[in-house]
């Protein structure tokens, strides 16, 4: 059996696409995961299956999360060499003084190539700033998340990617959950 971390997008978030997390939990165990468990109501979600391919598991979510709930929502699935990487690549971290409260990241849906970044207009975000590493962007906001034009709708018009982005609190504590 091989353990995925689901990451869903906008759920229950300002009170749209609300999914309780223990509804959600039986959903999972009654189309065949095995121990599915939640971190927090954002949307964070361990299932254990012997299927392999991420990109299934995922759609096999999101269909479930459709079928019981009537919601579309998009589901990013993970592993734990991808939370180890944000702890392993994040070069915000080198930065003396960094305030680990304003660093993000964003999982997306495809690998991003090592150009993209040039092709950004990166003005429209300043003072934020932003770091790209595969399928994984790291955030630094000046103020915070609630001040800034770095969001997940930029990230995905800008980038054509689906994203999902969680603080920096939650990367380490999902990491800590995975064993």
């Amino acid at each position: 059996m091989k353990t995925h971390l689901a990451l869903l997008r906008g759920i229950n978030v300002s009170g749209h696409k609300m999914i309780k997390m223990d509804a959600l939990k039986k959903a999972l165990e009654n189309i065949g995961f095995q121990n599915v468990s939640t971190y927090i109501q954002s949307g964070n979600v361990f299932v254990s299956t012997n299927e392999e391919n991420p990109g299934k598991v995922g759609m096999l979510i999101r269909n479930e999360i459709y079928k019981s709930f009537g919601h579309d929502v998009p589901v990013l699935v993970i592993g734990k060499g991808d939370l180890q990487a944000c702890l392993d690549r994040n070069l915000f971290l080198n930065e003396e003084g960094v305030d680990l409260k304003k660093l993000y990241v964003s999982f997306v849906s495809s690998e991003l190539p090592e150009n993209m970044i040039t092709q950004l207009n990166l003005n429209f975000i300043k003072p934020d700033e932003i770091q790209l590493d595969g399928r994984r962007i790291y955030l630094k906001y000046d103020t915070s998340p609630a001040n800034t034009k770095l969001d997940n709708k930029w990230i995905e018009k800008s980038m054509n990617v689906v994203s999902t982005t969680r603080n920096w609190n939650t990367v380490n504590k999902l990491l800590e959950l995975f064993g």
